[in-house]
């Protein structure tokens, strides 16, 4: 190991700043008082709330005389050294000691002249430290790796502890196998003894599944579509927010390999009207990214997010990477966005005025979600009436009529310590949002929706869609099975409405696009090929009831679909809408490939695809 790269101990980092230009001394004022007001290191405020880009801070030290090693990564590790170290504290300082060398702590260091750490290190050893200039960044990616076990195993095993009942690392009860087994059982049986009897009564039975599901969505629909008439917030509202009375907001961007989308992230967060300094952006990146670590790394202009590294553990999902971030956030409120995100810019003022007039059982509020190129292609356009009639009407109505909302993806926003009450998100569901929703109903928590929209980018392409599609579906499999391994006491906690509402909307969705594909079959053998067997097997007055279900069934979808545009006023895809019986064709196939993956591997995080349109990303 090299001497001490400590040149000149006597000149601050933020002077060399200051006289290279880099950062201006009123700003550096500002950082100061910043620091001491919240206990963050200059360092670390420099670098992760855009004062200055990581390119210029290493060019300006550099230019000063300073080295910045490489490989720190390789450097041995003293495990007594490292014990003594508190993961908070090292990803606050942005420093880390590592062994003990020639009677000096070998130190990784972002800041070389932070006195505070290094009379830390002296204090917490009894000797000097040796200090080894390193990116921020590595720094970042070995506290986590060594240091963040404790937080990890958390992150996974604490809902499966805590409250078992409510996890999905089961995804079949025993009770439930038994039920299921014996089901197929009986049908099995009923069909080798009155064959034709059965296959009528399973006609029947599921073609009025599919129609009164469709029903209860053009009600909900229907229901949804007066939600203007209460909880907006206006723009008067956010005009008169003052900022130096807002609190602290975390925002946890989880990201896998989206190393090209690290740039639009940052010009779409800092577009966000809320003050920087009272934003606690992190960004979680998996350890084994080193294309998304790398893009950060590279950057040449000021980031405004916090880098969290989720050291490596199975399942790799989502929820789990949000649940290792949750232990490092500072604010009140939290929300996710995903990386190809674009918030309304007063989403999170909205967010905290609308928190203020609610009652406090409520915890979550869910802003829209919608998309920039709706326009692009077919699938575009078919996705974006999927999500205007999802968001702008479907869940109003359960809003409204008070059943469990099944919480996005992303643009969800909670009470910090609410979300910690629940436990945060299921690391084994792969849609951690839906079941989120459901878990908080039932123990007397409220969602709401706000006048908010955030546009991502529509999928537009068939493979990628059906991926990301065929995830959502298995997910909700997975939160039915999960919160029906007991019906009566589901049905205690959250009542008639809710009980209904869960199993017409979580149950019946996946049940729906599974359904699809049978009728349609029947269909096609009776109305377009005139098999002759589909008449012996079925009279026609079961044909009748079956084909009217499918059509009917169909028609309200349309409807559904067409009523979609007008909140937004997309009437150019008001015809795309009679699309939607082929659009369902692909939902079917996503929904057989979900349960598929639902037996043979129920946590594998199907990864979506972003930054594949060509559409600039404009929101009107």
């Amino acid at each position: 190991m090299s001497e001490s790269n400590l040149i000149n101990d006597t000149v601050p980092v933020y002077e060399i700043l200051i006289n290279d230009q880099f950062i201006t001394a009123a700003d550096m004022e500002k950082v100061h008082l910043f620091s001491k007001k919240s206990g963050i290191s200059l360092i670390k405020i420099l670098l992760t709330f855009g004062y200055i880009s990581r390119k210029n801070y290493e060019r300006s030290l550099t230019n000063f005389g300073y080295v910045f090693h490489e490989d720190v990564r390789q450097e041995p590790i003293d495990t007594d050294i490292i014990a003594l170290l508190d993961l908070k504290h090292i990803s606050n300082v942005l420093a880390l000691p590592l062994r003990i060398e020639n009677d000096k702590v070998v130190t990784l260091m972002a800041d070389p002249t932070d006195h505070e750490f290094i009379n830390f290190v002296y204090e917490t050893y009894g000797l000097e430290p040796e200090i080894v200039l390193a990116s921020d960044l590595d720094i970042t990616w070995m506290s986590h790796k060594l240091l963040g076990e404790a937080y990890l195993k958390a992150s996974v095993f604490e809902l499966m502890k805590s409250d078992p009942a409510n996890s999905a690392v089961i995804t079949f009860s025993p009770k439930q196998l038994y039920a299921l087994f014996g089901a197929i059982a009986i049908v099995v049986s009923f069909l080798f003894l009155r064959f034709v009897t059965t296959a009528i009564v399973l006609n029947i039975l599921v073609s009025t599944i599919f129609l009164v599901s469709i029903v209860f969505k053009l009600f909900l629909a229907l229901t949804g579509s007066r939600f203007e008439l209460h909880q907006a917030v206006t723009k008067e509202e956010v005009r008169n927010v003052v900022d130096d009375e807002l609190p602290v907001y975390t925002i946890l961007l989880p990201v896998y390999k989206e190393d090209k989308l690290i740039k639009k992230l940052i010009w779409n967060l800092q577009s966000l009207d809320y003050p920087r300094e009272k934003l606690d952006i992190k960004l979680l990146i998996e350890e084994d990214d080193a294309k998304t670590l790398n893009a950060v790394k590279d950057l040449n202009f000021p980031a405004i997010f916090d880098v969290t590294v989720v050291p490596f553990h199975m399942p790799k999902t989502k929820p789990k990477a949000c649940n290792y971030g949750l232990h490092f956030a500072r604010g009140k409120y939290l929300t996710i966005y995903d990386a190809e995100d674009i918030p309304d810019i007063d989403q999170l003022k909205k967010v905290i005025i609308l928190f203020d007039k609610l009652p406090e059982e409520y915890i979550c509020i869910q802003s829209a979600l919608n998309y920039f190129n709706r326009n692009e292609n077919f699938l575009t356009r078919m996705f974006t009436l999927e999500y205007s009639y999802w968001f702008d009407y479907m869940l109003p109505g359960l809003d409204t009529l008070n059943i469990p909302i099944p919480l996005g993806g992303t643009s969800n926003h909670f009470k910090l310590n609410k979300l910690v009450e629940l436990g945060g998100w299921d690391p084994f569901n792969v849609t951690e949002d839906a079941d989120l929703g459901v878990r908080a109903y039932a123990k007397g928590y409220k969602v709401s929706i706000v006048n908010s929209t955030t546009y991502e980018e529509a999928n537009n392409e068939p493979f990628n869609w059906v991926r990301q599609r065929s995830r959502w579906i298995k997910g909700y499999m997975q939160s039915y099975l999960v919160h029906m391994r007991n019906p009566i006491k589901l049905y205690k906690k959250i009542g008639l409405r809710g009980f209904l509402g869960f199993n017409f909307f979580i149950g019946a969705t996946p049940a729906t696009f599974l359904i699809y594909p049978v009728l349609l079959s029947i269909f096609a053998c009776y109305v377009i090929f005139d098999f002759k067997f589909i008449r012996v097997l079925f009279p026609n007055w079961v044909l009748f009831i079956a084909i009217f279900n499918l059509l009917v069934g169909n028609i309200l979808m349309v409807y559904i679909n067409m009523m979609a545009v007008f909140k937004r006023r997309y009437y150019e895809l008001i015809l795309f809408a009679l699309a939607n019986p082929v659009y369902w064709i692909l939902h079917s196939i996503s929904a057989y490939k979900g349960l598929y993956q639902l037996i043979v591997k129920p946590f594998y995080w199907e990864k979506t695809n972003h930054g594949l349109t060509k559409v600039n990303n404009g929101t009107k």
